[in-house]
């Protein structure tokens, strides 16, 4: 892992050099999304049967091939060992209880002049889910983006899930009978994204799209944006322990490789107020390494991106914190919540010794979908509210259009709109 000290001349420089990442878009994976999202456009179901043929090597003769029923749900949901049932009901349960805190409701007043204004809130008809499938499997994204358009009052919820050589995951679809998914479709990729957008002869077009995927998956979420809604284009995973030496080194050391072995582009940046005890940590994770089952997706991961940073004090480490805006912040420290307070950037915040960011990402309650790459400057987990819109709601009172005719005409007059300032104005005495 990269070493950077605060106090040194060329921090600034080599902090920028660590997060930089290139997030240009790769131009022939643009091409190819483009044509698999026109073809599917075009040619729907027959289309979305020839690539999920050719890219995850399956047979499917017919659409009927890529259906699972809610049968086929419950009899994976049955066959998966009791713990894992248990667990998957565990965490959808507190994930629904959080997510129904933040639903947000109606309201209405009435000004001085009689005119009814308010905020009318409504959910989506239909949300798309799209769940990785095959080698990175991920029953936990099926509860976190379900859960909440689910709790949001989203009537149907479509799930997009790839089955490579047609091997299903019991515990994917498990998640999906517990969250309460309507419908799933064995699809993945680009033609997924295109099918759920656009609509086919059997997958419906839905209204927003949500999950995470691949870099076809991403780059076809980009393309669709404006004929649905999608939560974000997620960059790699990433965390921030801040530790003021009180966690034990071997926690610490584990939850950095927790980030890092999700894949070799992923991040994981430990600031320190000791130099003796970066290095403990440094030592337990050149011991803990050897037991890790994905140690050379870790090693790479930390080489690449991985740092260790001395500051002076914890008031320096959370400014270099809202500066990094990581998706992950862990704040492994005593009185985390006084410190909590001056963190501004983050999707996500874990305040003590005994909040490691796995139970986040599975079961401690808040979603797991977190904006990465410095978008939590301006950008926030996915939650309820992702799943609702807002209407305005006007009804002016004849005495109020008197008022408020007067201001519009002018305004309108001003803009050289004679339309509408006289349509404000013919509703004025």
């Amino acid at each position: 892992m990269k070493k950077l000290d605060t106090q040194s001349p060329d921090f600034q420089a080599g902090l920028k050099a660590l997060l930089a990442f290139e997030t240009a878009q790769n131009p022939e994976t643009e091409r190819i999304v483009a044509d698999i999202c026109a073809d599917v456009q075009k040619r729907g179901d027959a289309a979305l049967i020839k690539y999920t043929n050719k890219f995850d090597q399956t047979n499917a003769k017919s659409i009927d091939d890529l259906i699972l029923t809610q049968a086929d749900l419950k009899s994976a949901f049955e066959r998966i060992p009791n713990d894992v049932r248990t667990a998957l009901q565990t965490a959808a349960r507190r994930v629904e209880s959080y997510h129904q805190r933040q639903k947000m409701e109606s309201w209405s007043y009435t000004d001085e002049d009689g005119t009814l204004l308010g905020q009318q809130i409504t959910p989506l008809d239909r949300v798309g889910i799209y769940v990785p499938g095959g080698k990175a499997a991920y029953p936990s994204s099926v509860i976190m983006n379900a859960m909440p358009a689910h709790v949001a009052g989203v009537k149907e919820i479509i799930m997009t899930v790839p089955t490579p050589k047609g091997e299903r995951n019991d515990i994917v679809l498990a998640a999906a009978y517990v969250a309460g998914v309507t419908k799933v479709f064995t699809v993945g990729g680009a033609q997924a994204v295109a099918a759920l957008a656009y609509g086919t002869e059997t997958i419906p077009q839905v209204d927003k799209i949500t999950g995470p995927g691949n870099a076809f998956v991403a780059a076809a979420k980009r393309r669709v944006f404006g004929v649905v809604g999608i939560d974000m284009v997620a960059g790699p995973s990433e965390i921030l322990v801040i530790a003021d030496g009180t966690t034990p080194p071997d926690w610490v050391a584990m939850d950095l490789f927790s980030q890092a072995e999700h894949d070799e582009i992923a991040q994981a940046i430990l600031i320190g107020t000791s130099q003796a005890y970066l290095d403990e940590v440094e030592a337990a994770m050149n011991r803990l390494i050897e037991t890790m089952p994905r140690r050379d997706i870790i090693e790479a991961s930390l080489g690449n991106r991985g740092a260790m940073i001395l500051a002076k004090d914890l008031d320096e480490a959370c400014g270099i914190a809202n500066y990094i805006s990581p998706e992950h912040l862990e704040l492994s420290v005593e009185n985390p919540q006084e410190w909590a307070k001056k963190i501004r950037h983050a999707g996500a915040i874990f305040m003590g010794c005994y909040t490691g960011e796995s139970l986040g990402d599975y079961c401690a309650g808040p979603n797991h979908v977190l904006p990465t790459s410095r978008t939590a400057r301006f950008s926030s987990p996915l939650g309820t509210y992702d799943f609702q819109k807002r209407s305005s709601l006007i009804q002016v009172s004849e005495h109020g259009a008197q008022k408020l005719g007067e201001t519009a005409s002018v305004l309108a007059h001003g803009e050289s709109l004679t339309a509408h300032a006289r349509a404000a104005e013919f509703r004025m005495k």
